[in-house]
């Protein structure tokens, strides 16, 4: 099979889920849109605060996919069984943590996100109702890494498309009929979540039955693989942190600039997640192609399968710029009705443009280096970006207002990480060593 075929084969699957993802925060979003900018505000801030939590843990995903595509490629059946167990231990002992630190862990990023008033109290009842979903999310993005990493992105648009849809069904069932709005939303989310766990088990008590029989949880006793899996996760876990930590900011600032200011960035940042999910298809691709002729020892299906990952990305990118420029203005009305936002939105409806542009190659480079596991080249990328990113902000505020030069640093975040990781791969034999 040609590696164009390969590498659409695992994107298109991928970004059929991936879209769905925003699509889901959009409806969550639109549910809410037509009671307050609080309202709004409020599910923005809510998801936020998961996704501080979540997001720091997506390394139960990413380092999975990593490592088993790369034990797929050596046709390893023992490490692949081996990463999966460790993956979903792992991810039971994190919810764990979670679900008992719940009411600090508020209070901390509340105070970090600027949270207060009228949305203070609509975030808390979303945040109390959806941190239930912690066991199940986690188990999750275990689950899937490991189904991106056997090459298999059927399964995980399967699962994905399960969970939204029941998410839709569900929260639009308890917001429009049971007048639940912000706790409905959330519940409809813990109730989806715990219904894709249990396909994912289907799926993989089915499919994959010759695994199953290797399941042996005493495999992690070999302290050595528990050690490597820790430490690439470590690592990613740092890089993710960042993001969040880089988002966070934006929402902070945005929340101290008024309920409207909050309310239009929330809905113009679900547009830059329907971007970044969309060419994540084609970085999960690069993760499995990467991470599998990585493994097999094949140089030249490795670099095409780099190069061509490069290429469709872009080409997606510029489909998004395109589509944000000349219908940026109906897009903002399907989130709201309310023309305050909509107006206030739309002045900054141009960087939506930039976005896709600037940022497409340090979505596919992330999907490279997980690929690798090179997490120690992600975290110091990331650390870097990071740094230019805040630096950006203060220097450009006092020349621009406060919003755009919000959206021009965040413009920077992702063109510098491109830059980094490219001249990391580049100088690879220096930088991109498998941790």
């Amino acid at each position: 099979m040609s590696i164009n075929k390969e590498i659409l084969r695992l994107a298109i699957p991928n970004i059929l889920s991936n879209i769905s993802i925003p699509l889901l925060s959009t409806v969550d979003t639109v549910l809410v849109g037509n009671l307050s900018a609080s309202h709004i505000g409020a599910v923005g801030l809510g998801a936020m605060i998961f996704n501080f939590i979540y997001w720091n843990f997506g390394f139960l995903r990413m380092g999975t996919t990593g490592l088993t595509a790369q034990s797929f490629g050596k046709s390893d059946d023992i490490a692949i069984t081996e990463t999966l167990s460790r993956a979903l231990i792992l991810a039971l002992i994190l919810a764990l943590i979670i679900l008992l630190l719940q009411s600090p862990l508020l209070s901390l990023l509340s105070w970090f996100l600027n949270v207060d008033g009228s949305v203070q109290t609509f975030a808390n009842e979303y945040f109390f109702t959806r941190v239930w979903a912690a066991p199940a999310t986690f188990m999750l993005y275990g689950l899937l890494g490991w189904y991106f990493g056997m090459q298999n992105a059927i399964i995980p648009l399967i699962l994905t498309l399960i969970i939204n849809v029941a998410n839709i069904i569900v929260s639009w069932v308890l917001v429009k009929h049971f007048n639940m709005d912000v706790k409905g939303v959330a519940l409809g989310t813990v109730v989806a979540q715990y219904l894709g766990l249990l396909f994912a088990f289907l799926f993989l008590f089915t499919k994959y039955r010759k695994y199953m029989t290797l399941l042996n949880f005493k495999i992690l006793d070999k302290l050595a693989g528990l050690k490597t899996f820790l430490k690439i996760n470590t690592n990613i876990f740092i890089r993710t942190m960042c993001l969040t930590i880089a988002f966070g900011f934006f929402y902070s600032i945005s929340a101290k600039s008024g309920a409207a200011i909050l309310a239009s960035n929330v809905i113009l940042l679900q547009f830059t997640n329907w971007m970044s999910y969309g060419i994540d298809g084609f970085a999960y691709a690069s993760e499995s192609l990467v991470g599998k002729y990585y493994g097999a020892k094949d140089a030249t299906r490795l670099k095409k399968s780099i190069q061509y990952s490069l290429v469709w990305g872009f080409v997606l990118a510029l489909i998004y710029s395109f589509c944000y420029y000349f219908f940026g203005f109906e897009l903002l009305s399907v989130f709201t009705n309310q023309m305050d936002v909509i107006e206030t939105a739309g002045h900054y409806l141009s960087w939506m443009a930039i976005l896709p542009i600037v940022g497409f190659g340090s979505y596919i480079w992330d999907g490279v280096f997980i690929g690798f596991t090179a997490g120690k080249a992600m975290r110091n990328s990331m650390l870097i970006s990071l740094g230019a990113y805040i630096l950006s902000y203060y220097i450009f505020k006092n020349n621009l207002d406060a919003i755009n030069a919000l959206w021009l640093s965040l413009s920077i975040f992702l063109l510098v990480r491109g830059f980094v990781q490219t001249y990391m791969y580049l100088f690879k034999e220096k930088y991109l060593v498998t941790d």
